[in-house]
């Protein structure tokens, strides 16, 4: 080895290595760390977001490491641990559920998600024959069974739960009945439906849905059975008006016999009312001779008599010509008679 090379070496293994020195920069000195780290904070909080707000009409449910918690989140600010937790949201409002003929599928907005759409419930009715029914039914996710319903069902728990209830109730109430029957036993069906999907909804455990609200839109039947009710309502149509007429000419016919009697009836109480006019007048002028007849005595009749006579005298006086005229029968009145040129009068006594 070269004795140069031997004299570099061992001057170099004499050297003792030190590493640099790092100093920090003069802005972490003065109290700059503190800031990095705030900052380097606020990122992580940013970006992992360690808290959720739940709005009215719905509630959370907290997943720890996949596990649910029972209690759910009301409404308001929640904090949780990023990484280890998170919050599921669902909706409590109020859903609906609609069944329409494709034409009509397209025709119902869904903005928020709470309405669903589906194709209308085909049916058989008790012969056999195709129904097509449209209804539509209002329900909403029990708050306090939130946790075990996703849990149990998933997020899609409406087609898990509401849709398949109500097609099995629909077909098996329309089933009981025959096409015919149908449009006259609507509310009937509808009522039977609206009840057995509450029952059976009520009677899923924890209940995870509440029933709120069902109408039944419309029942679609085959065009031959819908020809044949138009049928049979036209000839009821018919029956009952021409029942109608009948009793129309029934009532004229009663209220002119009516008339006819009461004009008979006013007829016979008019002579009826004469006769008994008639009869209480006879009554009175009988009685009038009656009393008369009892008032006349001997003694006035002589009287009577005298003051005729007087008057018989006083005209013979005056007029000469004077003929009297006796008449047979007892008692008679005496009748005298002025006879002039012109007139001729004649004057009668009273009873003598």
């Amino acid at each position: 080895m070269p004795a140069d090379l031997n004299d570099w070496n061992n001057k170099n293994n004499n050297i003792k290595f030190e590493p640099p020195k790092f100093e920090p920069p003069k802005f972490l000195k003065s109290g700059g760390g503190v800031i990095i780290i705030a900052l380097a904070l606020i990122v992580l909080v940013i970006i992992f977001k360690p808290w959720v707000i739940i709005n009215e009409g719905e509630v959370g449910i907290l997943a720890t490491t996949g596990k649910f918690s029972k209690n759910v989140l009301n409404p308001g600010m929640h904090f949780y641990m990023p990484l280890i937790q998170k919050v599921i949201i669902v909706d409590t409002k109020v859903h609906m559920i609609s069944y329409k003929r494709r034409a009509e599928m397209g025709s119902m907005p869904d903005r928020y998600g709470t309405i669903k759409v589906y194709p209308a419930i085909n049916v058989l009715d008790s012969r056999g024959l195709p129904i097509t029914v449209e209804l539509s039914m209002s329900y909403r996710l029990n708050p306090n069974e939130a946790a075990y319903t996703i849990k149990t069902y998933g997020l899609n728990w409406e087609d898990k739960i509401v849709n398949p209830i109500v097609r099995d109730v629909v077909r098996n109430v329309i089933g009981k009945f025959p096409a015919e029957e149908l449009p006259s036993k609507r509310n009937k069906i509808a009522t039977l439906i609206e009840n057995q999907i509450r029952n059976q909804l009520d009677a899923i455990d924890h209940k995870p849905v509440i029933f709120e609200s069902f109408q039944l839109r419309d029942i679609i039947l085959p065009e031959n059975i819908k020809e044949q009710i138009e049928r049979v309502q036209i000839a009821k149509q018919e029956a009952e008006k021409a029942k109608y007429e009948v009793l129309q000419a029934k009532q004229e016919a009663q209220r002119e016999a009516a008339i006819a009697q009461g004009k008979a009836n006013a007829a016979k109480i008019e002579a009826q009312g004469k006769a008994d006019a008639k009869l209480i007048e006879a009554k009175a002028q009988a009685k009038a001779n009656e009393l008369i007849s009892k008032s006349l005595t001997r003694e006035l009749l002589k009287l009577k008599q005298i003051e005729i006579q007087g008057k018989f005298n006083e005209a013979l006086k005056s007029n000469p010509n004077i003929k009297i005229f006796l008449m047979p029968g007892g008692v008679v009145p005496n009748i005298w008679m002025n006879v002039n040129k012109d007139t001729q009068k004649v004057i009668s006594s009273g009873k003598n």
